[in-house]
């Protein structure tokens, strides 16, 4: 029986995630150089047109289809979603961790889990700001998704009978029985993970680390991450997959454990440096939503306050390791999500608790009278995934640089990323000397060509 709430709350959901996509754009874009910003949003939003055909024509398949491959991928028989329309998922077995007896569209489903799909990839690219070509950066969209993420994704959330009765997913999900309500791994280790690949492939900006380019835009940035946090509550609260208490339950730790997470990294800021930045205040923001991903419909308040406030303090101080070990992770992907995926991921061995989602914690976690079974389930499930992404993504990425090229010319990096890929900047400063087209100077979203057309007529 179709639940009409609870399609809804799921729709919304997923518009709210969509969002996420563009919130995550000008959070990286306030972050780069001026004349790297249209690149940084273009990074991400192709990431929307790419994967969203991807999922479409098989990628849902692979990552909800029957398992084919013992507990590895799903089946094609999804492709194209011809036979998604109609259907309904839900309480097929028993066994499903579905928090209620109605039925969800399948086409509902789809489009929720896709902006997982396009927001997963989408992270990785604040790793590598600067210094990449735009069609390689493509091209790794395609592979990428394909071998890493639609895998990963059929590993953690497909669960076994959820598609339909006798359905089986994957492994992470069934056989392990690690806890990951709404992506700490399958997002944000897996995200994580490929970023760190990814910047010893690409190597350091020019200049870097002497000369550290200074966030153009900090307001964007604050922008980005507070669109961010509006659209998490989709990531989290609509992983509940209905409008009921559980949703409640993620919407509230989601907000408890950001707002910790925020006076967390800015405490440590304080002790460390002296001042708290805004640029602080949103990492923080962040670093939180990260951390709460996994944990927030399985753990009580004081779990998710405990989970902010360490992913705060800790993500903070991570951030500054590339400095130490020497690699260009540009806007901090590996110390934010990387590591605050793995602090969600393991902290719910410690705070996980049957009172709040009886249906799927099934061992309590050691702070709430459990052992360290489901500890050690998270921590296999957070290394299999770190494991697994930074191999595959540092094949892909090397196919990538010795085949088509991943990395502009250092001439083009010197001049700009944006005039070299896109033929077209992102502010007009002609404007402050009085000039004009007619002058050659280039109008914004005008591409070099135009204005050089205008200026001859």
């Amino acid at each position: 029986m179709l639940n009409a709430g609870d399609t809804a709350w799921v729709l919304i959901s997923a518009a709210l995630v969509m969002l996420m996509t563009p919130g995550l754009a000008f959070f990286y874009g306030g972050m780069v150089r001026s004349k790297s910003v249209l690149n940084m949003l273009m990074m991400n939003f192709i990431a929307l047109a790419v994967i969203s055909v991807l999922w479409a024509v098989y990628g849902f398949s692979l990552s909800f289809g029957d398992d084919a491959f013992g507990g590895l991928l799903g089946n094609t028989d999804f492709a194209g979603l011809t036979s998604a329309v109609g259907k309904l998922a839900g309480f097929a077995t028993t066994d499903t961790p579905w928090p209620g007896p109605d039925g969800l569209p399948v086409l509902a489903f789809v489009m929720f889990q896709l902006m997982f799909a396009v927001i997963t990839p989408a992270l990785i690219s604040g790793a590598i700001a600067d210094r990449t070509k735009f069609w390689s950066w493509v091209v790794f969209l395609v592979l990428w998704g394909s071998v890493v993420y639609f895998p990963v994704a059929h590993w953690v959330f497909s669960f076994d009978g959820f598609i339909g009765s006798g359905s089986t997913g994957g492994w992470i999900a069934n056989d392990l029985k690690a806890l990951d309500f709404a992506g700490g791994t399958a997002v944000h280790i897996n995200a994580g993970a490929a970023a760190l690949a990814l910047v010893f492939i690409l190597g350091k900006r020019r200049g870097w680390p002497k000369d550290t380019p200074r966030p153009h835009n900090v307001p964007f940035v604050l922008l980005g991450a507070s669109l961010l946090w509006f659209g998490w509550y989709g990531f989290n609260a609509g992983s509940a997959l209905t409008a009921g208490d559980l949703a409640a339950v993620a919407f509230t730790n989601t907000t408890i454990a950001t707002a910790a997470a925020v006076l967390g990294w800015l405490i440590t800021e304080q002790l460390k440096f002296g001042k708290p930045t805004t640029l602080g205040a949103a990492s923080g923001a962040v670093a939180g939503l990260v951390a709460i991903t996994p944990a927030c419909g399985y753990v009580d308040m004081w779990g998710a306050l405990v989970i902010g406030v360490v992913a705060g303090a800790v993500c903070a101080l991570a951030v500054s390791l590339k400095f130490r070990f020497g690699f260009d992770d540009s806007l901090d992907v590996v110390g934010i999500h990387l590591v605050g995926g793995i602090i969600g991921t393991v902290l719910i061995g410690f705070f996980s608790t049957n009172s709040v989602n009886a249906a799927s914690v099934g061992e309590n976690g050691l702070f709430y009278g459990g052992g360290v079974t489901q500890l050690g389930r998270q921590a296999v499930a957070a290394g299999a995934v770190l494991a697994y992404s930074f191999v595959l993504t540092a094949i892909i990425g090397l196919l990538i640089k010795y085949t088509i090229g991943f990395r502009i010319s250092e001439e083009a990096e010197a001049a700009g990323i944006d005039e070299a890929e896109h033929k077209e900047t992102g502010y007009d400063f002609g404007g402050f000397g009085g000039g004009s087209a007619q002058d050659g100077v280039k109008p914004v979203g005008v591409t070099s060509a135009e204005a050089l057309e205008r200026s001859k007529a």
